[in-house]
């Protein structure tokens, strides 16, 4: 068996924490819950591809259901004088009640923004998207993408993954191109990953990206581990 896990999956509670936080008091809920969540990802990220989304929060509190949006577009998401912000609050407070009628928690909505977009492994990933969908050359895309990355002061590795029918070619295949350091064992390794889809006319081309930051070392007295 494979030994490949999740980048982000396989730094929780050493350097990540969760992206949903709340508290089930039983199974009911926690199935209700759960099935929510996801549907309020899948709506959003179909309803704002486009918009540079990088990831999407839930907090849950006894009377409120609070949904974080990072994008490195918020002007796009928030619109003029806040319309389309209004908007969406709306049609995602519609599409929860339809899904879990029973919660009667007040849907709370905000949006961050990201300050340096070529850091996001998630908006990079869409980067490489656009340009594939644009009929751009894949290996032009690739290198234009990784020197754009790097160029960042913070960014001390990047490695890109495409597979599919790359030109358009009969047969799929895999392309890759990396630059820096990937330690991707290491837990303390602030790595950053994504993967996002590029459709176009002759199949769909995923697309995996990951991004090194340098290493995060945290107080031992802050955080104690709990004895064995």
């Amino acid at each position: 068996m494979t030994h490949t896990v999740h980048p982000y999956a396989h730094r929780l509670g050493t350097i990540r924490g969760w992206k949903s936080r709340w508290f089930a008091a039983d199974k009911k809920s926690y199935r209700s819950n759960i099935k929510t969540d996801e549907t309020i990802r899948r709506f959003l990220s179909k309803r704002l591809r486009g918009s540079y989304v990088s990831g999407i929060e839930i907090e849950r509190s006894a009377s409120e259901l609070h949904v974080i949006i990072s994008t490195a577009r918020p002007g796009m998401v928030i619109g003029r004088s806040g319309e389309n912000a209004t908007k969406l609050r709306k049609d995602l407070g519609d599409v929860v009640r339809k899904v879990a009628p029973e919660d009667r928690r007040v849907l709370k909505l905000d949006v961050n923004e990201i300050r340096q977009a070529e850091t996001d492994a998630a908006v990079v990933a869409y980067m490489v998207a656009e340009g594939l969908e644009k009929r751009m050359p894949f290996r032009r895309v690739l290198k234009q993408t990784v020197e754009k990355v790097m160029a960042v002061r913070e960014v001390q590795g990047v490695r890109i993954t495409l597979s599919g029918r790359l030109g358009g070619a009969e047969m799929s295949r895999k392309e890759e191109i990396r630059k820096g350091r990937i330690p991707l064992q290491t837990f303390t390794a602030d790595i950053d990953f994504a993967h996002e889809r590029a459709y176009l006319s002759y199949g769909v081309i995923g697309i995996k990206v990951w991004i090194y930051k340098g290493n995060i070392y945290q107080d031992k007295k802050a955080a104690p581990r709990s004895a064995a």
